[in-house]
């Protein structure tokens, strides 16, 4: 999957992955696809919750192999 912007959100807590995530999509076009990675278990549902909420795409989001999750994000 292309990438245009990647969000490195590891070590912090709710509400900061999401806050990032937030910041970099308002810089990004529509249709350009934001990567974040973030520790924080709490993560998995609030970036559901966000695409929800915002109307964003949360095109993918899994886990990574060094106890991270990543989530992918298509601008509105």
């Amino acid at each position: 999957m292309q990438v245009d912007k990647e969000v490195d959100a590891r070590g912090l807590t709710c509400p900061l992955p999401i806050l990032r995530a937030k910041k970099a999509l308002a810089e990004m076009s529509a249709g350009q696809v934001l990567r974040v990675l973030a520790t924080d278990p709490g993560s998995v549902k609030d970036f559901q919750a966000f695409a929800r909420q915002t109307g964003n795409d949360l095109l993918q989001q899994g886990e990574t192999g060094d106890n991270a999750f990543e989530f992918y994000l298509k601008r509105k």
